[in-house]
């Protein structure tokens, strides 16, 4: 077959776009990350209020990423529009920092995070466990299932685009169904004690410590270092919204849908959240939130709501979460290495289409490099750790909004950044103030993000000289 005769397919809808958008953001972090901002807060309100700046955070960017979309609907997104707004070295940093953390550290976090509840039923499946060693370097069954899970939805996806989309169709609409059901009966077995007592001083920002004790915090300073702390947490969770963006070239009517499924995506997940917090402050005190064993608040708060069997019914639920999630995730990140490859910044094959009309090479790159990250154990603290870069780019791309509308004012924008010039600086004021405290207060989540993104220079310089050649020998 002619491969300059295939092309990408536009078969996805409003509907699969926007189930894109918040089948990618919902996965296992809404059920634990409760529990470190709880230690980080140590209240109710500020609880609520992280989860509240999170999603409008994440509601601004959006509707500012809704303009670039209409103005580049291809496949890349993100990358694409900081190569238009700034810079080749620009763009192939971000894509650099997406496959080697971002989206395979994702991957191998969600795929993981399925294997930890399937071991519920399955208990020889459990991350305890070592299926074998070599020296220090241990692999459990939880880390080989999620490879097994990874290369399996890798597959999946290799066979077209309608066979991803009914995955992500079926898995996301469930787990947004039973994420809204169990809200329900939370508030149906609302405790008044409880709700009370979390409530009193509801707005007192302190720490709880791992026995459950509280530590007031020593100066406005240690405040906001603890605010941005507990950001990282929610940001993480909240992740992912623009995958949707990457697929701009198998969206129909791109110009318009991208930029409303990131409207209706990220508010339908910012509601979710933010309603699924104030269930689980509502059937369990602060203490039990906050030292949680693993960190695993969704289980207390079904076990409190169900009894028993609450643990099995939210194992299943993030199961479907997890799966869902990866699918998108795996089904998006590909499309950015494609686009990359057409540009020479990337193995020349993941530029290649097969006859599904899909990267298949760049997914099964993504899917290795996930992989190794699974067996490194250590995809949870890249995630942490990379939240810093993650935010740093989505900075750039909305300052680029105002760098287009002066190198490119005359370019076809048929949706322009709602509440512009506004509502784009807010979100790169809160941004820009997110990464400075933690740059102050918690290093430890900038320099390795920092060290990977910026490791692809020298691999971006490599590459153009590799460029420079090919042209001169042809």
């Amino acid at each position: 077959m002619d491969q300059n005769k295939i092309v990408l397919k536009r078969e996805l809808n409003l509907l699969d776009a926007t189930l894109l958008v918040a089948g990618s953001m919902i996965g296992s972090g809404i059920f634990i990350v409760t529990a470190d901002i709880t230690r980080h807060t140590g209240s109710a309100g500020w609880l609520i209020v992280v989860w509240l700046i999170g999603g409008f955070m994440t509601l601004t960017a959006a509707l500012s990423y809704g303009e670039l979309s209409g103005m580049y609907p291809q496949a890349g997104g993100q990358y694409v529009y900081l190569k238009e707004a700034y810079n080749p070295l620009v763009s192939f940093l971000y894509g650099w920092s997406l496959f080697t953390v971002i989206q395979t550290g994702t991957i191998a976090a969600v795929g993981v995070s399925f294997s930890k509840f399937l071991a519920y039923f399955i208990p020889s499946l459990s991350e305890d466990l070592r299926l074998f060693s070599i020296g220090s370097f241990h692999v459990s069954p939880a880390q080989v299932v999620s490879i097994v899970l990874i290369f399996f939805l890798t597959w999946i996806n290799t066979r077209g685009v309608k066979q991803s989309k009914l995955i992500q169709t079926v898995f996301t609409l469930t787990k947004i169904l039973s994420i809204a059901a169990l809200i329900v009966f939370g508030f149906i077995f609302f405790k008044n004690d409880v709700w009370a007592a979390n409530w009193h001083h509801a707005f007192n920002l302190q720490q709880i410590n791992s026995d459950g004790s509280l530590t007031a915090y020593a100066n406005k300073p240690a405040l906001w270092g603890a605010i941005a702390s507990a950001l990282v947490g929610a940001i993480i969770s909240y992740d992912a919204w623009n995958n949707v963006t990457f697929v701009a070239g198998e969206i129909n009517n791109p110009k318009k849908n991208i930029g409303l499924s990131l409207l209706l995506g990220t508010f339908i997940v910012t509601a979710l959240y933010v309603l699924l917090n104030i269930m689980f402050v509502a059937v369990l005190p602060l203490h039990d939130i906050a030292t949680a064993p693993k960190d695993r608040v969704g289980i207390e708060a079904a076990h409190s709501i169900f009894g028993n069997s609450g643990t099995a019914i939210i194992a299943i639920m993030i199961m479907v979460a997890t799966f869902g999630c990866n699918n998108g995730l795996i089904l998006s990140g590909a499309r950015v290495y494609y686009s990359m490859a057409k540009d020479g910044f990337f193995f020349k094959k993941t530029g290649v289409l097969n006859k599904n009309a899909v990267p298949e090479f760049a997914l099964w790159i993504q899917a290795a490099m996930a992989a190794v990250l699974c067996l490194s154990g250590r995809y949870g603290d890249l995630l942490d750790m990379i939240s810093f870069v993650v935010v740093l780019f989505y900075i750039l791309t909305i300052f680029s909004i105002y760098i287009l509308r002066i190198k490119k004012p005359d370019i076809e924008r048929p949706y322009k950044a709602i509440g512009y010039p506004l509502l784009p600086a807010i979100y790169i004021l809160m941004g820009t103030a997110f990464c400075v405290l933690l740059i102050i207060y918690k290093p430890h989540f900038t320099w390795p993000g920092l060290i990977i993104a910026l490791a692809g220079i020298p691999v971006f310089y490599l590459l153009e000289q590799s460029k420079k050649k090919e042209k001169v020998t042809q």
